[in-house]
Formats: C-alpha cells, sequence, structure tokens
C-alpha cells in the first residue's frame, strides 16, 4: 500500500475517472458500517470529490448525524483500489454550492441530475493506493490487465435472476 495522502495524484484521479463506482460507507444509528454503492462521482479539485444522491435517504441521514466516510474504488482489470477518508458536506438544492458545483454532474451525469436531492461533498483527509499482493510477486499490470480483461469477455453473459 502506497503512503497515504490528502491530496488526489493523478493514479487516484485515473481510477475514479475510470472506474467511477464505488462502495461508500456512513456509519448507522446503532453504530454500526453502512455500504451503499455510489457511481454519480465527480472530481472537485485535487483535495475534494463529489456524488449525487439519488435514492440513498439511509446515507443521507447517517451522514447528517456523522459526516465521516470512507470510499473504496476499485480497478479490476490492474488490481489495485484507491480508498478515501474525508469529512462529508450533504449539499441541497437550495444552497449557492449547488450551482458552483452543478457544471461538473452536468457535464457527467447530465441524465440523472435532476433526480439528485443532494450533491455529497467529500474533503480528503486520506487517500491511499493499495495494489494486489500479485505485483508483489513480480507480475506486471499489463499482464493483469490482459488476464482480467479476459476474464470479464468469458462471463456469463446476465447474472441469474437479472432481466
Amino acid at each position: 500500500m502506497a503512503d497515504p495522502m490528502n491530496t488526489l495524484n493523478d493514479s487516484a484521479k485515473w481510477i475514479i475517472r475510470n472506474f467511477n463506482a464505488a462502495s461508500v460507507a456512513s456509519i448507522d444509528d446503532d453504530g454500526f458500517p453502512a455500504v451503499s454503492p455510489k457511481a454519480t462521482f465527480v472530481i472537485v479539485n485535487d483535495t475534494s470529490i463529489a456524488f449525487g444522491n439519488i435514492r440513498s435517504p439511509a446515507t443521507i441521514h447517517n451522514f447528517s448525524h456523522r459526516p465521516k466516510t470512507e470510499i473504496n474504488f476499485i480497478d479490476v482489470l490492474h488490481r489495485r483500489a484507491l480508498r478515501i477518508k474525508g469529512r462529508v458536506f450533504l449539499i441541497d438544492r437550495e444552497s449557492h454550492q449547488w450551482k458552483e458545483l452543478a457544471p461538473l454532474f452536468q457535464e457527467l451525469w447530465k441524465p440523472y441530475l435532476e433526480m439528485m436531492t443532494h450533491f455529497v461533498l467529500i474533503d480528503i483527509e486520506r487517500a491511499s493506493l493499495v495494489t494486489s499482493p500479485a505485483y508483489d510477486i513480480g507480475i506486471a499490470a499489463a499482464e493483469l490487465r490482459t488476464t482480467n480483461l479476459e476474464k470479464l469477455n468469458n462471463l456469463v453473459p446476465s447474472p441469474p435472476g437479472s432481466s
């Protein structure tokens, strides 16, 4: 694992842009972790990211009471991840910050913008790149990419129970 940083370097930004679906953790009223998938991320600047809330009232409730999170983006091709810990700020449609952030979401997530009830802004306190042990035994990123693309290409077309 790389040393933690409090800004996003080029590798971190690449992961967010290319593998934008992430697991977002909040803490529920009973003190347990609550993990929810999110995919409407934008990079605000080198020290902040945000996602648009569409239908996660429990996550918004948890963040309104305990405004800290950990987010995990996974690069499934190169077997590495980006872990981000930070402070959460909820931005509703009436906020002046909504108007400032809306163009970022408009560019990437226009079809969903009207469905978003909040922007969830995360000020990054720690970001860490995590790599697979495969790198420790000398497997190169290109080889992992080839192997993992093959696996993805050989998936059964639809998971059981999907329509």
